[in-house]
């Protein structure tokens, strides 16, 4: 890492500095890290903003293989879109492994977005059959389009399915995902159609599943990555009770996965039918899927290790390149 100076990019420059394929390399080899207690990811702590309905959260980690320490401060306020304003946003530090140096600060919004994004492609590329070919996506935000290209760098798809309330999302979805994916975008006007998909991918701030039981089909495989607290849910519990669970860390998942602890809380699974993370999968340590009926659920809370090795292939592509502002010390 460079020790002159402060690196500062902006979300442009995050953008120009990784690609998918390299944020799924990047994001499947931490998880290694983490599935071997190689990496120090602790539980992130949340902070509620009262009376601005807002909420921060605070994700540190040590990557060893990329050799940085990792800070990434994620704000969500619900009134910001009235506002004119996003929803999320975020920062990431970085600092030197070896020296503890502040190395970076960088824009955390499509870092993020591509974290998410990847993490869903090393889980669909382990998980969903050979011969997946159809994608249906829940949501039509910027995360969503990463759902997208991940899934694609890992399986060529033949038809993408979207669905959203929001129809304006929808169409703006369709038309840019098309374009960058050249592949056959059908915006959906409810979620029956979705029984004809081989992979989901869930992407929405839903608190209640948004699709019924019945519209999953044997041989399936789901990321469920939109809904991150004990309350909320994408997933419908009869759904998860029916499929092989995967966690990107099970600490986290039994303490904030919404989508898991109803189904307990229901008596439908137990803590232990959750016991993969997708890092033994990866490894060769755990089997993914057993069969071409099974139906395979990647559930993602989001680890900050995914942000550490996103942002570790930026910042390395920014030196390389000479993209982003030098600040000095």
């Amino acid at each position: 890492m460079n020790q002159c100076g402060l690196r500062y990019l902006t979300a442009d420059d995050v953008h120009r500095c990784i690609t998918m394929p390299e944020a799924i390399a990047a994001v499947r080899k931490a998880f290694i890290e983490l599935y071997r207690g190689e990496a120090d990811a602790p539980l992130r702590t949340k902070m509620s903003i009262p009376g601005r309905e807002g909420k921060a959260l605070f994700m540190p980690v040590y990557l060893p293989g990329a050799s940085l320490l990792a800070v990434k401060v994620i704000t969500l306020f619900s009134g910001n879109p009235a506002r004119g304003l996003p929803l999320v946003d975020a920062l990431v530090m970085v600092f030197d492994g070896e020296t503890g140096r502040p190395a970076a600060i960088m824009d955390g919004e499509h870092l993020t977005a591509m974290r998410t994004g990847a993490a869903s492609g090393v889980a669909t590329d382990l998980l969903a059959r050979p011969d997946a070919r159809i994608l249906a996506v829940f949501g039509a935000g910027p995360q969503a389009r990463t759902q997208a290209a991940a899934v694609a760098a890992v399986r060529p798809l033949e038809k993408i399915l979207v669905y959203d309330p929001d129809r304006g999302k929808l169409q703006e979805f369709a038309r840019e995902t098309e374009a960058m994916l050249k592949v056959p975008v059908v915006v959906l006007t409810g979620t029956r159609a979705i029984r004809e998909a081989d992979i989901v991918c869930t992407v929405t701030s839903s608190p209640v599943p948004v699709f019924e039981d019945s519209d999953i089909q044997a041989g399936v495989h789901i990321n469920g990555v939109g809904s991150y607290t004990p309350e909320t849910s994408e997933i419908p519990p009869a759904t998860v009770a029916r499929s092989t669970i995967v966690v990107d860390q099970r600490e986290a998942a039994l303490s904030e996965a919404g989508d898991l602890l109803e189904p307990i809380r229901r008596g439908l699974i137990t803590p232990e039918d959750i016991r993969i993370e997708i890092g033994a999968v990866a490894a060769g340590a755990s089997r993914g899927r057993s069969g071409s009926e099974e139906v395979t659920f990647f559930k993602s809370l989001g680890n900050a290790v995914q942000d550490a090795a996103v942002a570790a292939v930026v910042l390395k592509n920014a030196e390389t390149f000479g993209v982003g502002t030098m600040l000095p010390r």
